[in-house]
């Protein structure tokens, strides 16, 4: 269902209307307090910028951290409120609540194309629960609703649905926008061969992500320590690497299902093994039907590599969510590497690349080729139950196009 977006409110629309925008600013911090990585905040300043040049008055409502509903001194947004202030070059004031006669005040203050953050949603246990009073106190400071915040699209909360009851129109933001574009058309409608590329280290939270994708995609390239489940459900020895033994009947109806479809399902035929979980392990790559016991899986290994890399090349749209190996130890970063630097290029031969939210984020950023990918998706969950085929209560609550 396409959804109304931002872009369809003119300067005559938005012009002194005040604005209730869902950011996602859950952003990482140091031990200092200091911001160690601002994508997210970046990420929201074009509908920022849009609304404010459109005359509007834009309040932000955002959640930080868990603070489960109260209030956390650690958790206020007050370093993404100096943040914002410097990448938008003005003033953003930020209110000590985001309900009740401060934040009153302070919106009542704005002029046109003033920038609020209100504090964060989560010091009060009702955001979560979706409480209609609530809802209805965060609802009355706007009159219309813009959600930006991909990354919690997934949640049914006060800030990201209850209050859409409330006000009109509901809107995607320029992010929102971009994500569902990317996102929901390469699974409604992509360019073929369509391959997925999916790693981590459980098979059981991917398993509605493989289904989904074995039934839309023509490759789906497995690698990450889930792989291992599979291999145990072939009755192939594993040493000690990580396998989920309650899934292994699931791995060979996976497996099984594919097969019936005419999907190629690609396991990797080689492993980095270790004898520790450390980066400074000894280190081997064997086949997999030759893992020696008391050795665990930790990378794909080189030829498994090359059998990616030449399934990849012919493909139009290819989604990656996550890592082939532990990438974080340097030893064992080599398969997501060259998987990283194989979608950028493809990338460059127009194929179209989305980063599905996650550690392969972290990947690419790591690599330097992220500027190189088609779009990288802001949200982990979101992404993945998108990709999954469900309907997501924030984008639902939107109004229809």
């Amino acid at each position: 269902m396409a959804k109304r977006s931002l872009t369809s409110l003119s300067a005559a629309d938005l012009q002194g209307k005040r604005v209730l925008v869902r950011v996602d600013f859950n952003v990482p911090l140091e031990d200092s307090g200091a911001i160690s990585d601002d994508t997210r905040i970046r990420a929201a300043l074009p509908t920022i910028n849009d609304l404010s040049a459109k005359g509007a008055k834009v309040i932000l409502a955002a959640h930080f951290g868990r603070p489960k509903g109260e209030v956390n001194e650690a958790m206020r947004l007050t370093p993404v409120a100096a943040r914002l202030s410097e990448l938008l070059g003005k003033p953003v004031v930020k209110t000590d609540s985001c309900i009740g006669p401060d934040a009153e005040a302070k919106v009542a203050a704005m002029a046109d194309g003033d920038v609020v953050l209100l504090e964060n949603v989560r010091f009060f246990a009702e955001e979560e629960k979706n409480d209609t009073e609530f809802a209805k106190k965060l609802a009355a400071l706007a009159e219309v609703y813009v959600n930006d915040a991909f990354g919690a699209a997934h949640r049914a909360h006060a800030s990201t649905e209850g209050v859409t009851e409330y006000l009109n129109p509901n809107v995607a933001g320029h992010l929102m926008e971009k994500e569902l574009q990317y996102l929901q058309g390469a699974i409604d409608e992509p360019k073929r061969p369509l391959a997925a590329i999916v790693g981590g280290s459980k098979v059981s939270s991917k398993i509605g992500v493989l289904e989904s994708l074995i039934d839309k995609c023509d490759k789906v390239l497995i690698g990450g320590g889930m792989i291992f489940t599979f291999y145990k459900a072939r009755g192939l020895s594993v040493g000690k690497s990580l396998v989920e033994e309650d899934k292994l009947e699931l791995a060979r109806e996976l497996e099984a299902k594919a097969k019936a479809k005419g999907v190629e399902l690609l396991l990797p035929s080689d492993v980095v093994l270790a004898d520790a979980f450390s980066p400074d392990a000894n280190s081997q790559i064997t086949a997999i039907e030759a893992i020696p016991d008391g050795w665990m899986g930790l990378d794909i290994g080189p030829d498994s590599l090359k059998a990616f890399q030449a399934a990849l090349a012919d493909c139009k749209t290819v989604i990656w969510n996550g890592p082939m190996g532990v990438f974080e130890f340097d030893k064992f970063a080599a398969g997501t590497n060259g998987v990283a630097h194989t979608l950028a290029e493809l990338s460059g031969k127009g194929c179209c690349t989305i980063i599905g939210g996650g550690d392969s984020v972290a990947a690419v950023e790591k690599v330097g080729v992220a500027e190189k990918m088609s779009h990288i998706s802001t949200g982990g969950g979101a992404s993945l139950e998108l990709l999954e085929g469900k309907v997501l209560p924030g984008v639902a609550a939107l109004d229809d196009a």
